[in-house]
């Protein structure tokens, strides 16, 4: 295929979109006690303490960035983040510390930090908690690793549809790992029910009624990835447009409050995108109220495999979202293949099938020249992605890219 087939191959699969309702001005202050600039600091305090913690590479895209008639395309590239392939490496684990550190000021009436539990301070206390959760594989990594690194116990709940290799990942941490019937949405409820049975403390990455303490610290660790990037941004002004990938909306959240209280009116448009199977914000977006949607959710992006809207994701995105889109599976498998391939002389990367939906619709909207239009997509964008995930399944990715990411990383074709 060459590169004309290429683009015009992402045109021909179907894009849907839906207008936000965006806010101008400054960040919100009914949005800070959800997440705020001044909790971003505390959370950069703690991460940066942990062992192997390190920015990851903001890479220039700047060869498909002139394919698609753009002026700059920037990609967070977290396939190396603290050993764990994915971004979530912030969230679970400074999740799981806040809740430890909750715990112990409970128990003992002592503040603890990251070095007094990596350095076992407080070992006997920590030992007796269990942490849980329901993951389509790179949550549940995550939290299985925060428990390790800081010493509690961890019990971890994957649906019918996560494969194999995700779930020995989790294992591999220390952790119990408990397979249920039905689907991503199904094993947050069975989570919960066991949670409550047995005393363990629910480390969600959703937000529902009742329950946000967590997901908002969740969110917050995701802040730090943001920071970094604005910190590592080569271009003299600011991102144009951000197109991120959506889920449950947790990472979109993080990634728009963080940009909009930095830059405020300079934010650039903010754009979330899905898969056709999972659009559970796409759809909140069209209804103006957090709607769940039903089914198998069998989507191959497995990582945005969520049928129910996390609740204060949503206030967030409700309030900076600009536009919503929904891409087909096809197109998240040929921006891995483009990736990996990088036709037009950028470096190679190994993303994961989750971590391409933002690029999917990227280019599926500049290559219709209405839809670019309608985003603002021309000559002088200047676009951020979050490139979220590497091969978290090494075998489906050598299998949809045909050879395996360190082929495609290590330059060896």
């Amino acid at each position: 295929m060459n590169n004309a087939q290429l683009l015009g191959e992402l045109a021909s699969l179907p894009l849907a979109h839906c207008a936000g309702r965006p806010q101008a001005g400054a960040y919100p202050e009914r949005l800070k006690p959800i997440l705020s600039l001044a909790a971003h600091e505390e959370a950069m305090t703690e991460i940066a303490q942990w062992p192997g913690y390190a920015p990851t590479p903001l890479v220039s895209l700047a060869g498909i960035a002139r394919a698609a008639g753009l002026g700059a395309i920037h990609y967070k590239h977290e396939a190396g983040r603290f050993g764990l392939g994915s971004f979530k490496a912030l969230g679970g684990a400074y999740a799981v510390l806040r809740l430890l550190k909750k715990e112990i000021l409970s128990r003992t009436g002592q503040v603890a930090s990251s070095r007094d539990l990596l350095d076992g301070k407080f070992r006997d206390v920590v030992a007796d908690i269990t942490v849980t959760c329901a993951t389509d594989g790179n949550h549940g990594r995550s939290v299985a690793w925060g428990a390790q690194v800081f010493g509690c116990k961890c019990v971890i709940y994957i649906h019918s549809t996560v494969s194999e290799g995700r779930r020995a990942a989790i294992a591999r941490y220390g952790a119990e790992v408990v397979r249920t019937a039905g689907n991503y949405d199904d094993a947050v409820r069975a989570a919960d029910a066991a949670a409550r049975e047995h005393g363990r403390f629910v480390v969600s990455d959703t937000s529902y009624p009742g329950y946000t303490d967590v997901p908002r610290d969740v969110m917050q660790g995701y802040s730090v990835m943001v920071e970094e990037a604005l910190r590592q941004w080569p271009e003299a002004a600011p991102p144009t447009h951000v197109f991120i990938q959506g889920g449950v909306g947790g990472l979109a959240a993080a990634v728009c409050a963080q940009l909009w209280e930095r830059l405020g009116d300079q934010r650039g448009r903010f754009v979330v995108v899905e898969p056709d199977k999972a659009a559970c914000l796409f759809e909140s977006a069209a209804a103006g109220t957090p709607v769940a949607v039903h089914g198998e959710l069998d989507t191959l992006m497995a990582g945005l495999a969520c049928g129910e809207v996390s609740l204060i994701a949503w206030d967030v995105l409700a309030a900076g979202a600009a536009d919503f889109l929904t891409v087909p599976d096809a197109a998240a498998v040929a921006c891995m293949r483009l990736l990996a391939d990088a036709p037009f002389g950028d470096q190679p990367l190994a993303a994961g099938e989750s971590a391409v939906a933002g690029l999917a619709g990227l280019l599926m909207a500049a290559v219709r020249p209405q839809m670019a239009a309608a985003l603002g997509l021309g000559p002088d964008s200047r676009v951020l992605l979050i490139g979220s995930e590497g091969a978290t399944d090494p075998e489906l990715y050598a299998q949809l890219v045909g050879r395996s990411a360190e082929a495609v990383e290590g330059g060896m074709g």
